[in-house]
């Protein structure tokens, strides 16, 4: 087992057995929802069925309190009655889940929110995807630098809550500060940024259902200090899942830029992660095909490696513009894996310059005008 937090606390409360049952309060998930804040935060459920000893909330927060790395406890105990049957851990694991916050989690079925206004956030767009691997966040964080550079005030939102990998492509790796209660958002590039990705640890998974997801967004939007904004982008993940409904619900946006790759597959996910965001009222602003082609080094004429005009035939089918073809270029991953988006760290080149038209041309739909000053 490697020594995580998150393995540490698996180990102290594995030995823990309910004394009418003999069992472990761990590998039965009697103790569940366990989470952990990279500064020792952690917050685990505790099941009590009536004929259960009430002191195993005081072994469990023991327990706990004595693991190296935990600065704080809270053990939340409930009903074993009124609780979801949990489905069976694989290998004796417990689920994870991050400290967000002091609340209780959501019901188990909620009431759809009314959506809340966020006027200091400016122009919220979220950038999607149907499917994984084609280049989302790289967009997403290349179009915040090339707005920053245009004199706007951008924050940027990872609520790719499976995947946070807005940290590691803009070059930031830290716990935020909270002061006045408010989550002080990290900057880089001139964007200001929040990402689960700050927030938990590198190898903690995320295994969370939809009332998790709502909460994580809504503090996002609403307790994080982004001070006065006139974008907000916001990474989504793939698909047309939790995190896009809880988007949706949670605040008012201004459009969707859709990403694909001129692949057939591609563009088919591309098409129904569009109507989602139609179907709940959200104007796609357009498309963006990236590893749209490849220049040869040696002639410098495109090569279609993944085959040519899908982000084209999606944008016709969708009756919006093509935003942009950007190309398949080496140094956009490679600046994406060190911290340095190709916005920033080659202006110049081809790709950067798509980068940069898109975000103008997304500038233009909105109406965003730089701040006198």
């Amino acid at each position: 087992m490697t020594d995580t937090l998150q393995a540490r606390l698996a180990e102290a409360l594995a030995p823990i057995a309910n004394p009418r049952t003999g069992a472990s309060v761990y590998q039965t998930q009697q103790v569940r929802d366990i989470a952990a804040t990279r500064d020792g935060k952690v917050r685990v459920t505790l099941l009590l069925a009536a004929n259960d000893d009430p002191t195993l909330a005081r072994q469990v927060r023991q327990a706990l309190e004595r693991v190296d790395g935990v600065t704080d406890v809270r053990v939340d105990v409930k009903d074993a009655t009124e609780a979801p049957a949990a489905a069976a851990p694989a290998a004796g694991k417990a689920r994870a889940l991050p400290v967000m916050g002091e609340q209780n989690p959501a019901p188990r079925t909620p009431p759809a929110p009314t959506p809340v206004a966020y006027p200091h956030l400016g122009r919220i767009i979220a950038v999607s995807s149907g499917k994984g691997g084609v280049g989302k966040s790289t967009v997403t964080t290349n179009l915040a630098i090339a707005l920053a550079k245009a004199g706007y005030r951008v924050g940027l939102m990872d609520a790719d809550i499976y995947g946070p990998n807005i940290p590691q492509m803009m070059g930031v790796d830290e716990a935020p500060p909270v002061k006045n209660d408010k989550i002080q958002p990290l900057e880089a590039h001139g964007v200001k940024l929040i990402s689960l990705g700050f927030l938990i640890e590198r190898d903690q998974p995320a295994i969370w259902r939809g009332p998790i997801i709502m909460k994580i967004i809504t503090q996002f939007l609403r307790d994080v200090d982004w001070a006065e904004l006139d974008v907000l982008l916001v990474d989504m993940p793939p698909g047309t899942g939790d995190a896009q409904l809880s988007l949706v619900q949670a605040t008012q946006l201004a459009g969707a830029v859709i990403v694909t790759t001129p692949q057939e597959v591609a563009v088919g996910d591309a098409l129904r992660g569009a109507m989602m965001f139609r179907r709940v009222g959200v104007p796609v602003l357009g498309v963006v095909e990236n590893m749209s082609y490849f220049e040869s080094p040696e002639t410098g004429k495109p090569m279609a490696i993944f085959g040519s005009g899908g982000g084209r035939r999606l944008a016709d089918e969708l009756h919006v513009p093509l935003l942009g073809e950007v190309p398949l270029y080496p140094p956009v991953l490679e600046g994406a894996e060190r911290g340095a988006p190709i916005v920033a760290g080659d202006p110049s080149c081809t790709a950067a310059q798509k980068l940069t038209a898109v975000a103008t041309a997304v500038a233009q739909q909105l109406g965003l005008r730089v701040r006198a000053g």
